[in-house]
């Protein structure tokens, strides 16, 4: 009877650490899943067709993600069956500013980021959609496309506090492109935390004078945008995280890409490494990356 209750107990334990090794495994190959991630082009005042090659490889080449494309009919085309299924991606990468979704595109997108989902403005997307409510409240500030203080207050640093300032004025501007300092304003936030409290990004425009609803919006750097560089003389946020709804959202105003051989704004490490750190942040809430050893500091 012993030896019975023997191999019953040990028949017992094998079947038990059987399922848990079972579900460990599970476990381990579900973490190990790409986050699937939608990036929206095809229309730009940019050169779209170089900036989404290199956003795409940056995020397939991470081991992180994985990455399809949505890309629109060129400027002035049918939009009517430009419809990409939102809901089955973690984060939407914005790298478009062209001519107006459908409505029901719209509305996709908009139950989409109200639901939970992630989104991440590249740079000019923040030039879109002046008209689209929801959009703007989305991106927190934008630029261009004759936006002025009926969409919203200027909003910049000054004296190390936040200032939104309804002064009537354009929209949207920049100076000649160079290197400039970015200074953190939040080193708590998952996307920045551990980078250094302040570095040098490469040669690349330095959007200025953005404005807009700014609601939910939290500024993570700034960089001072010098008068000898046609700047604005004032400290002006260029990364920065929005909440609509139950989305997340990561804007970044870095990363110019123009008709030119080599695209230095977005070859350097600090646009790399923010860029892949608040895509996963957007898509997941959190941010497993490291810091790399690399990362640029103050000149």
């Amino acid at each position: 009877m012993k030896t019975q209750t023997r191999i019953r107990t040990y028949l017992v334990f094998f079947l038990v650490m059987m399922v848990m090794t079972t579900l460990f495994n599970f476990t381990t190959i579900q973490a190990k899943e790409p986050i699937k991630v939608l990036i929206v082009t095809g229309q730009n005042n940019h050169n779209w067709q170089d900036s989404y090659l290199i956003l795409h490889k940056y995020l397939s080449e991470s081991g992180l993600f994985a990455v399809d494309l949505a890309i629109s009919p060129e400027a002035g085309g049918n939009m009517s069956a430009f419809r990409p299924n939102f809901a089955n991606y973690q984060a939407i990468v914005l790298d478009y500013n062209g001519d107006s979704w459908p409505d029901a595109t719209n509305n996709d997108f908009l139950d989409y980021v109200k639901k939970g989902g992630g989104v991440v403005v590249y740079h000019a997307a923040d030039n879109a959609f002046r008209k689209w409510k929801e959009y703007n409240e989305i991106i927190g500030l934008g630029g261009w496309e004759k936006r002025n203080e009926t969409d919203g207050p200027y909003v910049y640093f000054k004296d190390g506090k936040e200032v939104r300032d309804n002064t009537p004025g354009i929209g949207g501007s920049h100076g000649n492109q160079h290197e400039y300092v970015l200074k953190l304003r939040n080193k708590k936030h998952p996307i920045v935390k551990g980078l250094p409290d302040e570095w040098t990004h490469c040669q690349d425009e330095l959007y200025d004078r953005m404005r807009g609803p700014a609601k939910n919006m939290t500024i993570l750097a700034t960089a001072y945008s010098d008068k000898s560089t046609r700047g604005t003389g004032r400290d002006e946020p260029l990364l920065m995280v929005i909440q609509w709804g139950k989305g997340r959202i990561f804007h970044t105003m870095l990363g110019h890409v123009g008709k030119e051989a080599t695209h230095p704004a977005v070859e350097c490490t600090d646009f790399i490494v923010t860029f892949l750190r608040g895509t996963e942040w957007a898509a997941t809430g959190k941010v497993t990356q490291k810091v790399p050893s690399n990362f640029p500091t103050k000149k």
